[in-house]
């Protein structure tokens, strides 16, 4: 059986990514990332220049904290770099220095362009607080909390998890689950008792592996198959089909 909100009736807590999911931010990233890589590559490469492209953006980067986009992706395309350390200059050849650069390029997009919450989820965010349910926001972005700020999001969420707290806690990124069981240990909810909310193949894994109670999967770009494949127990384009009308 299925609440008003589209949920099954022992769900108490739900865990939102927030790139894809809660604002339209992910866009901004798939573009900085291959803004970042193209002029990585073309300098590596020369005349053998393949540019960073979609497939390479949905398997290997999105949804990872930057870092691991960046070892993944350059591992796929057979590249090693020296790691560096966090406080490399943008100019960097390093796995730090190329994150660091791929960020100032995500914060310079969205203060030239601004940043936009989805109003299907905005109304179900209001849906899900009106019934009572816990509620968290999970993400791997270090700017998360001005994003929210930006789009007056940040009092939906009782708790946040992002990627400046799992810095401080050392928490493994997604595809890992250790962050939504972070989340949900502090909402002070079992993870079979929430539902994980992602638009990303590696958010899917992560709310496979962690053994959360319901998983729906976010289609924004057309992967609806490859959502189920990788854990979702339904696919909406927009979270107002799940629901959630007062």
């Amino acid at each position: 059986m299925t609440t008003d909100l589209g949920l099954p009736e022992d769900i108490q807590a739900c865990l939102f990514d927030l790139d894809g999911v809660v604002t339209r931010t992910a866009v901004v990233h798939a573009a900085a990332w291959k803004e970042m890589f193209d002029a990585f590559l073309r300098d590596r490469e020369g005349e053998h220049f393949r540019p960073f492209d979609d497939h390479d953006y949905d398997e290997y980067v999105d949804g990872l904290p930057r870092g691991d986009g960046v070892r993944t992706f350059l591992a796929s395309r057979g590249i090693e770099l020296p790691e560096g350390d966090p406080d490399d200059p943008p100019d960097a050849p390093t796995v730090h220095g190329l994150g660091n650069r791929k960020n100032a390029l995500v914060l310079e997009k969205i203060r030239t362009d601004g940043v936009e919450a989805y109003d299907g989820t905005l109304r179900y965010l209001e849906a899900v607080r009106g019934h009572g349910l816990r509620t968290a926001i999970v993400s791997s972005s270090a700017n998360c909390l001005d994003v929210l700020r930006s789009v007056d999001a940040e009092h939906f969420f009782d708790v946040r998890v992002d990627g400046v707290v799992a810095a401080e806690r050392r928490l493994p990124g997604k595809p890992r689950p250790d962050t939504f069981l972070a989340a949900a240990h502090d909402l002070g909810v079992e993870p079979a008792r929430c539902a994980v909310f992602e638009d990303a193949l590696a958010g899917m894994d992560a709310g496979r592996s962690g053994r959360f109670g319901y998983v729906v999967g976010v289609d924004r770009v057309g992967q609806t198959d490859a959502l189920y494949a990788h854990g979702a127990d339904v696919v909406v384009k927009d979270l107002a089909e799940l629901g959630g009308k007062e």
